[in-house]
């Protein structure tokens, strides 16, 4: 990879859906080592954007910019994953489409470090909390560089968010990245280095915790 340059990057861009605009143009970039998290309320454009940030929707004008050889791992708010197959049938499909040289042994891994049931059953047939660890394991194979989670611990019990944060904690000291959005203001005064925060599709606010802190005194006194 590049250094000095941002791992992933928007420039200016949006999404529009038929003709509603669920994005506005946005600027923001995704730096070594940070956590960014995305806030603001429902309908914002949080989660938009970080399906554009993964590649999973197209931007309807401007671009998104990923540093050369950088990985993305995505987690989305709705899982991800084959409700027909097993967790240990998704990983090991996962596994095989992001590269992994040996699919079995790396789904037995992440089947073991998230607690999830090695048996037959379909996914579908999960708890939504399993379902979730499934999607969050789905989400690392491949060794990304850029972790990009929709709230990402609403379904998990306090152990699974203490074992993700402590992952997450570990990829940034490589000198990856992670980019969550959330609604738990705990985890954002806690995991959190920088803030985006988005109103009706708008970017209105990027920059360090401090000053998204004096951000939301000076709206609330406006």
């Amino acid at each position: 990879m590049t250094p000095g340059s941002p791992l992933l990057a928007a420039r200016g861009a949006s999404r529009t859906f038929g003709r509603k605009r669920a994005l506005e143009p946005v600027e923001l970039e995704v730096l070594d080592g940070e956590a960014l998290a995305l806030v603001g309320p429902n309908g914002a454009g949080k989660s938009t954007l970080l399906a554009l940030l993964a590649g999973a929707l197209e931007p309807s004008t401007g671009r998104i910019e990923r540093r050369k050889g950088a990985r993305v791992g995505w987690a989305p708010q709705r899982p991800a994953q084959y409700g027909r197959l097993s967790a240990r049938e998704n990983l090991e499909l996962f596994a095989r489409l992001e590269g992994e040289a040996d699919a079995p042994a790396v789904a037995g891994q992440l089947l073991e470090s998230f607690r999830l049931p090695d048996e037959a059953s379909p996914s579908a047939n999960l708890s939504v909390g399993n379902r979730q660890r499934l999607n969050l394991a789905i989400s690392l194979l491949g060794s990304p560089h850029v972790l990009l989670l929709d709230e990402p611990t609403a379904a998990l019990d306090p152990e699974q968010r203490r074992r993700l944060w402590e992952r997450a904690a570990a990829l940034r000291e490589a000198g990856g990245a992670i980019v969550f959005a959330t609604q738990n203001l705990d985890e954002l005064e806690r995991e959190a280095s920088r803030v985006a925060a988005l109103r009706d599709g708008r970017l209105v606010f990027a920059g360090p915790l401090a000053e998204y802190d004096r951000f939301q005194a000076e709206s609330l006194s406006a």
